[in-house]
């Protein structure tokens, strides 16, 4: 009998010693992030996405044993559990075949075939299997009784018992499954009435094609649109074609009276309960990977957004556009702290833009600021370019910031508790400021859902998106690592080992007792034990502790290795992280030991010679087309730059400075074969494009990036 780790290594194509290290360790409580960094010589140096994938699949080996437990229990009560089938269940490893083993058992509601046996008819049904009989309606007419009215009525409930016969019968479903797994076509049709009101999914009004090359996408659009009522899906292969191998398996050689009602049942079994189980399982198969596609680039787009590029600690003036209600200026300080907030009216109806531009001018000199940030939605063109024609008696950098989530960030009790005495608008213009200086600190604070990068996000299952996308910011924000003496609680919660209590009890803790002077001293945080200490301490930073060590990325675990390497060569740990000549005298194979391999002491040299470094790249200025601000200002054939805002598996979103974001198909991507488009594009990427199509009715752009 194979083990969870045999199986899972199998599965996975990692070996077992790497898999049962693994399993050990996520058993013990650490964390991926944790065990990734800091377990490479238990793990062979696994990454993050193998770890995951041993968990996941973990998991659900452990939620299989349950359902085997469960079905036992249910088929031992019915007295009807053989040594035999036991085996079968108990060494069962795909949940399909499980259920296809679990049928014939599986306590069931009223059906035609339960009715049948309740008229005594099963006797029948049996005869007519054994297929001998050559005059089938005499023994047929024996049945006959108040209850059962005639030869037809008897031959019908035993017609719907060997059909359920058929439904249950383990090698029938793996034709039926297998047919519709490889010759399936997914079909739609309008719903009548609904042409005009479902106008969006016009393209699936009448569609089919074959379920093996329906994109993720696609059948995910499909799925909406049936949800909201516009067409109905079906997926079905030629019943034609799947139904003589199932009476190859049911009926026997010889042509008689019997085989003909077994021929019927087959067909019956086919149209009522084989096609529509295995269309039901197969359109939840296909879901579940169209979801696992869709929740997979959510995921590559968030950990981009995330680890976008910061400005840093500088002074920012933020503004949230708008015209009627004017734009929302707020001036922050370096560590984000709000300054000033107040209303300019640059734009009609009010266009007060002389008015407005000295009052810029004012604030960026009196709160010396060093960049300005501009929400990118309504009114964000018309606000650039004022702010741009603005002459300033400082050099001050101008940035387009996304607003995606702000408005959900400012109306949050997160926002309410950082800024009680403020409106929506303020703290939507102070979230986009701090964005620009730190987008993974900012938007650890937004359901991820609310970001709006990805495809179909809404219509996937909720829980598995929820959980890769925690798992996602997990990651960043641990790749990153936090200043443990100004990060807010809501980053601190992402930070390995910690979670939302314990970073509330640091921050509590912070306030009351000052900052920090050490890793080590966090263990006086109330409730943080060993363990959330070992899992934490080597993602916190502490930029001025005394022990440099303190705001790198070493372990307080290997501080040892490192203050013997020093010893050694007769130095400080400071001096060991100024002097490159230094560190190239260390021999690492005389620092080896059971528990300290290679692999961490090559982490270590990495961390000694850019102690504390931000893996995040440098934040880069961008400029719109200058001729360009609407729809209406493109044709087809310009070329003008753009920032990629989205990437889905059909193509990339460009903002090219119009408020509809353009298309670029994967096929225009390059010229050359793409087969995802995250090889060719990345999220905020400053890109060139070249206008194919404008449709100004529909609010449509195709784009190009092949120059």
């Amino acid at each position: 009998m194979q083990t969870i780790p045999n199986l899972i290594a199998e599965k996975t194509g990692i070996s077992l010693h790497q898999v049962k290290n693994t399993v050990e360790l996520l058993s013990e409580g650490a964390t991926i992030p944790f065990i990734s960094r800091y377990r490479k010589e238990r793990t062979g140096s696994l990454d993050e996405v193998a770890i995951a994938n041993i968990q996941e699949s973990y998991e659900k080996f452990l939620d299989l044993d349950k359902r085997k437990s469960t079905i036992l229990k249910t088929i031992e009560e019915q007295g009807v559990l053989t040594d035999e089938l036991k085996s079968r269940i108990t060494e069962c490893y795909d949940g399909t075949e499980l259920e296809d083993i679990y049928l014939p058992y599986k306590p069931k509601r009223i059906t035609r075939a339960t009715k049948a046996k309740e008229l005594g008819l099963e006797p029948l049904a049996k005869l007519i299997m054994k297929q001998q009989e050559r005059d089938i309606d005499a023994h047929a007419l024996s049945y006959v009784n108040d209850n059962v009215p005639d030869v037809e009525s008897a031959l019908q409930g035993a017609r719907d018992i060997i059909a359920e016969w058929t439904n249950e019968n383990k090698r029938a479903r793996e034709i039926v499954r297998n047919s519709f797994r490889h010759k399936a076509l997914i079909s739609s049709r309008l719903v009548k009435g609904k042409e005009e009101e479902g106008s969006k999914y016009r393209d699936y009004f009448e569609w089919s094609e074959p379920l093996k090359k329906c994109p993720s996408h696609r059948f995910l659009a499909m799925q909406r649109a049936e949800n909201e009522g516009y067409i109905k899906t079906s997926i079905a292969p030629d019943a034609q074609e799947v139904l003589p191998s199932i009476k190859h398996l049911m009926v026997k050689g010889q042509h008689t009276s019997a085989s003909e009602q077994v021929e019927k049942a087959v067909e019956e079994a086919y149209k009522r309960l084989l096609a529509p189980s295995i269309e039901n399982e197969t359109m939840a198969a296909y879901k579940e990977k169209a979801d696992e596609e869709a929740i997979k680039v959510f995921s590559d787009n968030l950990r981009q957004l995330l680890l976008a590029a910061p400005l840093g600690q500088k002074r920012v003036l933020a503004l949230d556009p708008g015209y009627r209600s004017g734009c929302k200026v707020v001036c922050l300080d370096a560590q984000g702290e709000l300054l000033h907030n107040e209303t300019i009216y640059p734009h009609p109806p009010q266009k007060e833009t002389v008015k407005a531009m000295k009052k810029l001018d004012s604030l960026v000199d009196a709160y010396k600021i060093d960049a300005v940030a501009i929400g990118n939605g309504t009114a964000s063109r018309e606000t650039e370019d004022f702010v741009r024609k603005t002459k300033f008696n400082r050099d001050v950098q101008v940035f387009m910031v996304s607003e995606d989530g702000a408005s959900v960030y400012s109306a949050s009790k997160v926002a309410r508790e950082e800024f009680p005495q403020y409106d929506v608008t303020v703290r939507g213009s102070v979230s986009i400021g701090r964005r620009l200086m730190d987008p993974l600190a900012e938007l650890v604070k937004i359901d991820p859902k609310s970001i709006g990068v990805g495809q179909y996000q809404h219509d996937v299952d909720q829980g598995k998106m929820k959980e890769a996308l925690d798992r996602v910011v997990e990651s960043s924000v641990n790749m990153v690592g936090v200043n443990l003496n100004t990060a807010s609680h809501h980053l601190l919660t992402y930070i390995s080992g910690l979670g939302p209590s314990l970073a509330k009890n640091i921050v509590t803790y912070r306030n009351e007792n000052g900052a920090f002077d050490s890793r080590k001293s966090i263990k006086k945080v109330p409730r943080l034990g060993a363990k959330a200490y070992e899992q934490a301490a080597g993602f916190l930073r502490i930029s001025d502790a005394k022990n440099p060590l303190d705001n790198t990325a070493v372990h307080p675990e290997a501080y040892p290795v490192v203050e013997r390497m020093a010893k050694d060569l007769g130095c400080t740990i400071t001096d060991l992280i100024k002097d490159k000549t230094l560190r190239d005298k260390i021999d690492l194979q005389r620092y080896i030991t059971s528990d300290v391999g290679l692999p961490t002491l090559r982490d270590i040299m990495g961390e000694l010679e850019k102690p504390g470094r931000d893996p995040r790249q440098t934040i880069k200025v961008f400029e719109f087309s200058k001729d360009v601000f609407s729809i209406n200002d493109l044709k087809p054939g310009m070329v003008v730059p753009g920032i990629v805002t989205n990437i889905t598996n059909f193509g990339a979103f460009v903002d090219v400075g119009v408020k509809q974001d353009g298309l670029v198909h994967i096929s225009q991507l390059a010229d050359r074969y793409i087969s995802n488009p995250s090889d060719v594009v990345k999220l905020h990427q400053h890109v060139e494009v070249r206008v194919l199509e404008v449709d100004i009715e529909r609010k449509r752009i195709q784009l190009s990036m092949k120059l």
